[in-house]
């Protein structure tokens, strides 16, 4: 397992980002840390291999701990997540060696790649004791992003025929929310959701967590992604 520090002083983002993190296998949440001061006691005290880092912290900020774990030569890696998107900071970010950088808001298959990449690496370098040419090129000059899993079946609990209708809604609303489609198809938000969920997994969707008052939304938008559901479509049909 890969053991992971959240460092995020939003404790509704923090959340979100501990829910994210539970959907991909092969990672083990150590701590949420609030500080930088804090994320600097978990790191003396535990095993911690990723840490999803905000920049904007009180006190010290997040580019301030990832150049502390650079100078102590901590085999630690980071990928931000954050607000931060000025040139300076991402530059700076990726000066100190970070995996990836993400911006809020962001759909959760972006992070999903993020990990997965991560586990990628993490499992090229802790499984083998020697790397080839090959090897290294498979992993470095592959595409790094990739709307489409490789498992290309109907997810459990999911039907072709409910499927159909949230897509054609989605091709009609082109932007909405979860309660915008249970509203227009009379479909349950729970079911909905589901859907919704399976088709952003594939690239069909984009889902963006909005945040606003009260408590973030997930809200899609439908852009034209038609041929990603077209491959699904063969496989399950």
């Amino acid at each position: 397992m890969i053991n992971v520090l959240i460092v995020e002083d939003d404790p509704m983002v923090a959340e979100f980002n501990k829910r994210y993190l539970s959907k991909i296998e092969g990672f083990s949440l150590i701590h949420i840390a609030n500080t930088v001061g804090e994320a600097t006691t978990v790191i003396q005290s535990n095993s911690i291999d990723l840490i999803l880092l905000d920049v904007y912290m009180p006190g010290q900020n997040g580019l301030e701990l990832l150049s502390s774990i650079r100078e102590k030569e901590l085999s630690i890696d980071v990928i931000l997540i954050t607000a931060a998107s000025d040139v300076d900071k991402i530059q700076s970010a990726l000066r100190l060696g970070v995996i990836d950088y993400l911006i809020k808001p962001f759909e959760f298959e972006r992070f999903k790649q993020a990990l997965l990449r991560y586990k990628e690496k993490f499992d090229l370098f802790h499984k083998n004791d020697t790397l080839n040419q090959q090897m290294l090129d498979n992993q470095l000059l592959k595409p790094q992003h990739s709307t489409l899993k490789e498992d290309r079946s109907l997810p459990k609990g999911l039907t072709l025929s409910t499927l159909n209708v949230i897509v054609d809604t989605s091709k009609k609303l082109i932007s909405f929310s979860t309660d915008d489609v249970a509203e227009y198809t009379n479909i349950s938000r729970v079911s909905v959701r589901k859907y919704l969920l399976f088709l952003s997994e594939i690239g069909f969707l984009i889902e963006t967590l909005m945040y606003g008052i009260g408590r973030p939304v997930y809200h899609y938008t439908y852009e034209g992604n038609d041929d990603v559901l077209i491959e699904y479509r063969h496989k399950i049909e």
